[in-house]
């Protein structure tokens, strides 16, 4: 026995404006996500720049060494950048800096300090880890 099934003539086309409209909607949340990111990702640059500011007129030296010593707190306090940066400026308002930013500010200091005077390695603080 054989049999056929018959498809109504405009099938094709209500399949493919079905696919269409949810290609575009899948398309409508991609893009969206990608803005919220963006969105996200600016907000965190104004709060880097400011505390990139700070580090260079506190520990006086140039954009980029000042970058570097918050990239190198981020690091050693397993935090994001923003992150580090907010709590740079809330201790410039008067919120005390977490101790694992205080030890991470100070050996990131003490490798800029280092730098420098042209020294390959920081100085060995007395009696600290």
């Amino acid at each position: 026995m054989h049999r056929s099934t018959l498809l109504p003539e405009n099938w094709w086309d209500a399949a493919s404006e079905a696919w269409a409209e949810d290609a575009a909607r899948q398309d409508a949340v991609t893009l969206r996500a990608e803005i919220d990111q963006l969105r996200r990702t600016l907000a965190g640059r104004a709060v880097i720049d400011q505390a990139c500011g700070m580090v260079m007129i506190l520990a006086p030296c140039r954009r980029g060494p000042a970058r570097n010593l918050l990239v190198d707190m981020e690091r050693q306090c397993n935090a994001s950048l923003p992150d580090v940066s907010s709590a740079m400026i809330a201790a410039w308002e008067g919120e005390p800096l977490p101790r694992l930013m205080q030890r991470a500010l100070r050996h990131a200091l003490r490798r800029l300090y280092a730098e420098d005077r042209g020294c390959d390695s920081p100085p060995a603080e007395a009696g600290r880890p």
